[in-house]
């Protein structure tokens, strides 16, 4: 291929692409195909409304839609519509374990602090930037 443009690696990319596709098997297969008791307990608020087959739906859209922004190369919008894509499931879940801690399942509180402390890294990691081409960096000895 002569004439290709290489493209250095990006750790943000690779993030979401990442972390999109383990959303999207958290969703197809650990809460679809096979929820854990304590997921389905903690979130027993929410599954009076919504099912809990469509929250597992949720995860496995907001994963791809990370995964696809991380395919994206040099378009910092999309790649922010993907840092939210994997933000709001988790921060979702911390909330709603939140809610079951204080209330009928006390238990919960281990995974509200899990899901928002999640939440808050993704976060972070949106606004980190990645480190310059190798030719570009300080050399130091």
């Amino acid at each position: 291929m002569r004439g290709a443009v290489r493209r250095p690696r990006s750790s943000r990319r690779a993030f979401l692409v990442t972390i999109g596709a383990g959303w999207m098997g958290y969703g197809g297969i650990g809460i679809i195909g096979n929820p854990r008791y304590g997921t389905s307990r903690g979130l027993a608020h929410i599954t009076q409304y919504v099912p809990l087959n469509w929250l597992g739906a949720m995860w496995v859209v907001f994963g791809a839609v990370a995964v696809l922004a991380g395919l994206v190369v040099a378009c910092p919008r999309i790649q922010a519509a993907g840092f939210v894509a994997l933000a709001v499931p988790a921060a979702f879940w911390g909330a709603a374990f939140a809610s079951s801690a204080v209330g009928s399942f006390p238990q919960a509180a281990g995974g509200a602090c899990g899901w928002a402390a999640f939440a808050i890294g993704i976060y972070w990691v949106s606004g980190m930037e990645d480190p310059p081409p190798s030719h570009l960096r300080k050399r130091y000895r």
